[in-house]
């Protein structure tokens, strides 16, 4: 390991070292220490769409980066043609889909099958520190702006490959949509209940933990090219990044050689841990251990179950589950979720309401954490979107833009960041490249 002590430097070597070895147009010394957010300073150009990609982007922009979207002119990310849709909204800026996944992006229009357009993104890379994408695995090869080709132009790129099987193996060319990974990643399987069907989950998580484990992947290779001074590529597929979210189901089949399959809502190895009916709704009871388990048995004034033969340990309470969880509902059918979690928090044993979305989302705690936050979005007006669930003392993130409108900064990217006149931009929007 190199420990390298800058100590009392002055801000122009300094500088030139950072920028030496991490390519980023670098602020001073004193501008750096009060950036606003971890990230800023970082270019990434996103040729994503649907959700993986954007998703990986939204993360990057909500902590600094100044991500470009790229999109098609004239129809851009296919997720602008999904709802919800913005009354008295149309053409492509209609989709409240779209601007959920891409606050604090700009926006530029490319047509990347077009030479032309090709050469403004290689002039684009050469400024950049990342690039995303999510294509079929060999379609930016096939255009010609493939990593081969693009680290010639910035040999510290970080490009970064999302796509359903991954760029190598057996399946690396089929098509792929979160469905597809949640299906073949073995999730599905685990969802639902056992006489019924395998069951999508309810939010597109085969998408979004690939985007999240994309972005881990970016960061990492951020720190490594401000050690080494070098750039690399990244992979990640929907179907590992499932698996490697299967938690216990993988160690339970390597070990035991017993496929897990569905069964509800309930733990595999832990009782109760599981919901519960309750006269409004379902409640949440998760007993941990042996511990909780006798405060719950006094919290819910039961404490003989202490002594039942059937449950003096967990192991016991998994073999006798069905049995106890008759028990457990004999007592929460008659009470309200909220009365049912008060209780036992008030005992210390962790419990919760199973809520919907609207419940969720008015919570007071939530209302707290600041995890739903106001967008101004263009032709629209006010929109709330999920906000940022990472909180940093020393940046905090507090503001956000709202989504692109459909290639609303070509003209300024192109103008400020690469140079080009009124005139060319001009001649660009006529020929179809922008």
């Amino acid at each position: 390991m190199v420990t390298i002590i800058l100590g009392k430097v002055n801000n122009a070597l300094h500088t030139a070292y950072y920028s030496l070895f991490t390519g980023i147009e670098c602020l001073d010394t004193k501008e750096r220490s009060t950036l606003d957010r971890p990230l800023e300073g970082i270019r990434v150009l996103s040729l994503t769409g649907a959700l993986f990609g954007p998703y990986c982007g939204l993360i990057l922009a909500d902590l600094g980066a100044e991500v470009i979207k790229v999109e098609r002119p004239g129809f851009g990310d296919m997720s602008r043609e999904w709802g919800p849709f913005f009354p008295n909204v149309q053409g492509p800026d209609k989709s409240g889909y779209f601007v959920s996944i891409h606050r604090n992006n700009k926006g530029i229009t490319l047509n990347l099958k077009d030479q032309k357009a090709k050469e403004i993104l290689k002039e684009l890379v050469k400024k950049s520190d990342v690039l995303i994408e999510n294509f079929k695995p060999g379609t930016m090869d096939e255009w010609g702006i493939g990593y081969s080709e693009l680290k010639k132009i910035n040999p510290k790129l970080i490009y970064a490959t999302g796509s359903g099987f991954g760029q190598y193996g057996p399946y690396s060319k089929w098509p792929s949509y979160d469905i597809i990974g949640q299906a073949m990643g073995g999730f599905m399987d685990l969802n639902g209940w056992p006489d019924k069907p395998p069951v999508r989950a309810g939010s597109s998580i085969g998408d979004i933990i690939s985007g999240m484990f994309l972005a881990i992947g970016i960061l990492a290779a951020l720190r490594y090219r401000e050690i080494s001074g070098r750039g690399q590529m990244i992979d990640v597929a929907q179907v590992d990044s499932m698996i490697a979210v299967l938690e216990n189901a993988v160690i339970r089949y390597t070990m035991e050689h017993k496929i897990p399959t569905r069964i509800g809502a309930k733990h595999p190895a832990i009782t109760p841990f599981d919901i519960f009916k309750a006269k409004d709704g379902y409640v949440v009871i998760a007993v941990g251990n042996d511990g909780i388990w006798k405060r719950f048995c006094a919290a819910v004034g039961k404490p003989e179950w202490t002594n039942d033969p059937r449950f003096a340990n967990n192991t016991l309470r998994c073999q006798n589950e069905a049995a106890l969880k008759l028990l457990i509902e004999d007592y929460t059918k008659d009470r309200t979720r909220w009365d049912i979690a008060k209780l036992l928090l008030a005992n210390d044993v962790p419990s919760a309401p199973v809520y919907n979305v609207g419940e969720a989302i008015d919570d007071p705690h939530v209302k707290a954490r600041e995890m739903i936050i106001e967008l101004d979005q263009p032709q629209y007006g006010k929109v709330r979107v999920a906000g940022c669930p990472i909180k940093f003392s020393e940046t905090p993130i507090k503001t956000f833009s709202p989504a692109p409108l459909l290639g609303q900064h070509t003209e300024e990217i192109l103008s400020k960041l690469l140079g080009y006149s009124k005139a060319q931009i001009d001649d660009l929007k006529k020929a179809g490249v922008i």
